[in-house]
């Protein structure tokens, strides 16, 4: 099983985990048809086998054999979480469909032991910068391909990867109850994302949606 580093292990944990990743991509026999599993793109471009897929509402291609990442409309650099995040999410699909039904956090596998430390990083956040506002939830979200979704106050469904859909909720809270979040996932999220990678993924999309929000202000 793959998983990310702990937080503690920093720079070189993660380029470990990188590493590692890379190594399995590389030693897939059939990595078309992995790619179908997953919903990304095979083509031979040049010669070279090019995987292409959609993270957050843009186009990354990964170069085979080298395994270069890269976006496909500029010549930004990918964080180093977002390469590992884009290899396990292809390695691991086991190309399950979508169940259409949403399952909180604490119903995927060891999710009651890790809940405290993803409230913390993904769900507080949210509500610390948008329970006063929550429809600039919607707002913000659109630049991550986000769409209005039926829950809470304010909520939306954002594709993370093709077969991800992660719905972030907010409720802003009364005098009886104060603002506090959720974010739900299709069930079927454990056959391509480990506990750790959903807990890295939605940090990085809570923190993404926290700076347009003050991009914007």
């Amino acid at each position: 099983m793959l998983s990310v580093p702990g937080q503690k292990n920093y720079e070189y944990g993660y380029n470990f985990a990188y590493e590692i990743a890379s190594r399995k991509l590389a030693e897939i026999s059939d990595v078309e048809q992995q790619c179908r599993k997953s919903g990304a793109e095979y083509k031979v471009i040049d010669s070279r086998p090019v995987i292409s897929l959609d993270y957050l509402n843009r186009r990354y291609r990964i170069s085979l054999p080298d395994i270069e990442i890269s976006l496909a409309d500029s010549d930004e650099e990918v964080p180093l979480k977002d390469k590992i995040l884009l290899l396990h999410y292809i390695i691991q699909a086991k190309g399950t469909p979508l169940a259409n039904k949403s399952i909180a956090y604490k119903e995927l596998p060891e999710g009651v032991g890790y809940f405290r430390t993803f409230h913390k990083r993904a769900i507080k956040p949210l509500v610390d910068n948008f329970a006063g506002q929550p429809t600039k939830l919607i707002e913000v979200a659109k630049e991550l391909g986000g769409v209005k979704a039926d829950y809470g106050d304010a909520a939306v469904t954002i594709n993370a990867f093709k077969k991800v859909p992660i719905t972030f909720v907010l409720w802003k809270g009364d005098e009886e109850f104060p603002p506090d979040g959720s974010i739900l996932f299709d069930a079927t999220v454990s056959d391509y994302l480990t506990i750790e990678d959903i807990n890295m993924l939605c940090e990085r999309i809570a923190w993404k949606l926290v700076r347009l929000l003050k991009e914007g202000s």
